[in-house]
């Protein structure tokens, strides 16, 4: 019986106590990991497979972060959309579609398993190889830029509704900034050089096709797309019929509206048309 209990206590060590899972696909992956989906791979030591990985990050039995990758991208995908409507969905992949199994975890996870010590990185003899740690997001740079694009498209009517519509161009004069903080509303700015630079940057995607994923297209209300684009430096979120938000690395905690006038729609639906669509 002693090996019996053995055996228990070591599957109790080995399982993973699920709390959270994303995907790492072309069309969605933590953008805070990358300016594209190959770039968020190799924060990974990952290939950029062309369908993707689903990321399954848990607790083992002693409390130890892991994330499991696997390549089963459809039941990650189910889970989320699962738990997104609140419904309850046990993760299990089978052990054939497991990828890699790497200590801590690429991203925050402000929950814990119950009933297991409080999450903490593997022993390094266990590992063998350095823990995961989420990117610095404590001061302004590029992984804060990305996720300030991802709350604008998450929340595109909150910031929407702060810009006055005459604050920008008239029909046919050259697109002006808007510069906009949360808290202020925006002001006139004038032909900001970044965003010009910016926007020129974008349009050079429509000749020349970045790495996957630094332009994507997903839902919005209507017949709307909502567009994010990425690059060196910047970050754009857009709706393919409606105004563009543009953040910068050099301009901290800024946002920076650019108004359709003459040329932003055109530059929206090429990029629309060459952009990654989730499945």
């Amino acid at each position: 019986m002693a090996g019996t209990d053995d055996e228990a206590v070591a599957a109790a060590d080995d399982a993973l106590y699920v709390l959270t899972a994303v995907l790492l696909t072309p069309a969605q992956f933590p953008s805070v990991l990358g300016d594209d989906y190959p770039e968020a791979c190799a924060a990974l030591d990952l290939a950029p497979r062309a369908d993707g990985y689903g990321l399954v990050l848990g607790q083992d039995g002693v409390g130890a972060r892991w994330t499991v990758v696997i390549d089963d991208v459809s039941l990650v995908a189910v889970a989320i959309a699962s738990w997104d409507c609140g419904m309850e969905y046990e993760l299990s992949p089978d052990e054939r579609a497991v990828v890699a199994a790497l200590p801590g975890w690429p991203l925050a996870v402000a929950v814990a398993a119950p009933g297991v010590p409080a999450p903490h990185d593997p022993a390094p003899e266990e590992a063998g190889r350095p823990a995961l740690s989420p990117p610095d997001t404590g001061s302004w740079g590029p992984a804060q830029r990305r996720l300030g694009a991802d709350e604008i498209a998450l929340q595109w009517a909150a910031w929407r509704e702060q810009i006055d519509d005459a604050a920008f161009t008239a029909p046919g004069e050259e697109p002006k900034a808007v510069q906009s903080a949360p808290e202020t509303g925006g002001a006139a700015s004038g032909g900001h050089a970044g965003v010009r630079r910016v926007l020129s940057e974008a349009r050079a995607y429509v000749d020349s096709p970045p790495p996957l994923g630094r332009v994507r297209s997903s839902f919005a209300p209507g017949e709307a797309r909502t567009l994010r684009a990425d690059g060196p430096g910047w970050s754009i979120v857009a709706r393919t019929d409606d105004i563009a938000f543009v953040l910068l690395d050099e301009e901290p905690g800024e946002v920076l509206p650019v108004g359709r006038g003459p040329e932003l729609p055109g530059l929206l639906e090429a990029l629309d048309k060459m952009a990654v669509r989730p499945l």
